[in-house]
């Protein structure tokens, strides 16, 4: 064993050999495992030297496999494809409970963790796992169950998808925003009003200026006052008495309930699209997974009613 040991390449150099022999290029390799084209050179010279046999022919912009590159390349090939199936199916049976979901921040915080109690009570079995980013996760390359976004189901053709809640803004404050600064008068007097702007980096998101030419206020630029780059910062300022924020219905709705923020006018802007559940078309969800995937519709079809 110790003979073999010493035989055996690095599994990292092996990793980027079976990159590299795919893509047939460095630098494409590089890309795809977060390396640089010279940490790939640098793998694949160590490999050949340990090896002692040429495993690429190397060109002008261009890499191919020598004769016995082909070979092994279809070994390891092989043999990675293996040792990754094992993995997965070990890592799925030790984690046969846990459903891990993908949403942003803003979900997560505002949606999700409010109704935790209810999914411990309906689903005691099932361990949820969030996985928060500032932008969205592509769960299929990062193997995740399900995920949140909001959009057109047309936006994600590779996704099945299924409705939490559709896409309702209005403007909110807090009592003791409104206390001081009064109730606006009109939507057009909003204008004149401290406003809080999410500056969205990632994610593409209704600002003021549209919400205003959709209430018929055309040609007004909203103040700039506060602008933030996190929706739950936002949601933190105006409960805080900073100004005015455009309110996501399905994020906002129990904060209005409580008396936490008060709607300021009367105008909504349903914006067409929606947020969904989704996940990889063409991969089976497991039990519990199309538990929690059925929990989180009704739990938004409840609130919708």
């Amino acid at each position: 064993m110790d003979n073999l040991r010493h035989l055996l390449p690095s599994a990292g150099n092996l990793i980027v050999f079976e990159a590299a022999g795919r893509q047939l290029s460095f630098t494409r390799a590089a890309q795809e495992l977060g390396m640089t084209q010279a940490a790939v050179s640098y793998a694949i010279r160590s490999l050949e030297s340990q090896l002692g046999t040429t495993l690429f022919h190397r060109a002008h912009r261009a890499v191919t496999l020598t004769e016995a590159g082909r070979r092994f390349h279809a070994d390891v090939s092989l043999g990675l494809s293996h040792i990754r199936r094992s993995a997965e199916d070990m890592r799925a049976r030790g984690r046969a409970n846990t459903v891990t979901l993908a949403a942003s921040t803003a979900f997560a915080s505002l949606w999700m963790l409010p109704r935790l109690h209810r999914l411990r009570d309906d689903l005691p079995d099932i361990d949820l796992r969030i996985q928060t980013a500032d932008r969205d996760i592509d769960i299929r390359n990062e193997n995740i169950e399900l995920g949140v976004r909001g959009g057109r189901p047309e936006d994600w053709p590779d996704y099945e998808s299924a409705l939490i809640a559709p896409e309702v803004i209005w403007a909110v404050a807090s009592s003791a925003y409104l206390d001081k600064h009064g109730m606006p008068e009109s939507v057009a007097h909003l204008t004149q009003h401290r406003l809080i702007h999410l500056e969205e980096p990632f994610r593409s998101a209704c600002d003021w200026r549209q919400w205003l030419t959709s209430a018929g206020i055309n040609g007004v630029t909203a103040n700039r006052g506060l602008a933030i780059n996190d929706y739950v910062l936002v949601i933190q300022a105006v409960m805080e008495g900073q100004g005015v924020a455009l309110g996501w219905q399905h994020l906002t709705e129990r904060l209005v309930a409580s008396g936490l923020l008060r709607k300021v006018t009367d105008h909504r802007l349903v914006t067409g699209a929606a947020f969904h559940v989704i996940w990889p078309k063409g991969r089976p969800l497991s039990s519990q997974s199309k538990l929690v995937l059925d929990w989180l519709a009704d739990e938004g079809r409840e609130v919708s009613e």
